[in-house]
């Protein structure tokens, strides 16, 4: 089955998703029973709130998706398979290209140690998987995710299946899979938008480098550093400090304008 960016996103808007076997043969689940994570009754415990205000952890948003994807497909003692295939991390990374998929992601010392993926249509949040280098780097990315999620607008987190009592710390509950489709189609009507420069950047393709010109100043950076030097909430396309802005791609000296905001 070759997973094209279409089928994916019909997959999800029915209720469904992939999976490999331990064959790399691909199909498609949809569980009688469906875990979500309310976004309203999300509960984050007491040591693991003092982790993320300690700032342990950088947390970015789309910096390198496929190494998360790929992160999260890494077998290893204890865990000697994995769903996530090759094809299926191709097909992922196209869908993140396209402006569907995201990674929330946990840096320490210039390193990713944690994180999690998902895919986002309209006020879905559908979560595939996580990885985490060190303690509580992926919760913290889970944590943070919730946080976006929430000020973004969006209605539905989906978790697929409890894979773990863990799971139920932060308020992860099972539902039939008919109050799933509700909630599903309900959460299909909302325009919620998870990063809208991220898809920005995404769908340039990350060549060159990049004029970030705004009230506060004029910035001229590569896709690195420009993407490390946002703070994830201007990085989400809110950029509350700056008000007007336009983001430009410089490409052989020739400049781009890739989006704006502000009045004509």
């Amino acid at each position: 089955m070759i997973l094209r960016p279409e089928l994916l996103i019909a997959g999800y808007c029915q209720g469904i998703f992939p999976m490999a076997d331990e064959t790399g043969r691909i199909g498609w689940y949809e569980p009688l029973v469906r875990a979500i994570i309310p976004l309203d009754g999300f509960t984050v415990p007491r040591r693991l709130a003092r982790t993320v205000r300690s700032g342990r952890f950088e947390v970015r948003i789309d910096y390198d998706f496929r190494a998360v994807v790929q992160a999260c497909a890494a077998t290893g003692p204890g865990r000697e398979q994995t769903w996530i295939s090759l094809a299926m991390i191709d097909a992922y990374t196209k869908l993140h290209q396209l402006g569907y998929a995201h990674s929330v992601e946990s840096w320490r010392d210039g390193q990713l140690v944690g994180g999690l993926y998902g895919v986002s249509i309209g006020g879905l949040f559908a979560g595939e998987s996580m990885f985490h280098h060190e303690r509580d780097a992926s919760k913290v990315a889970l944590v943070q995710l919730v946080d976006h999620l929430r000020r973004h607008g969006f209605v539905l987190l989906d978790s697929q299946y409890i894979v773990g009592e863990h799971m139920r710390q932060f308020g992860t509950i099972e539902i039939s899979r008919d109050e799933y489709q509700q909630r599903l189609q309900a959460a299909l009507q909302v325009q919620a938008r998870f990063s809208a420069l991220a898809q920005t950047i995404a769908r340039a393709g990350g060549t060159g480098s990049y004029l970030f010109i705004s009230h506060g100043g004029t910035l001229r950076l590569g896709l690195p550093a420009l993407l490390a030097w946002l703070p994830a909430e201007r990085f989400a396309g809110q950029f509350l400090d700056y008000g007007e802005y336009v983001l430009a791609e410089a490409v052989d000296g020739e400049f781009t304008c890739l989006e704006w905001r502000g009045e004509k």
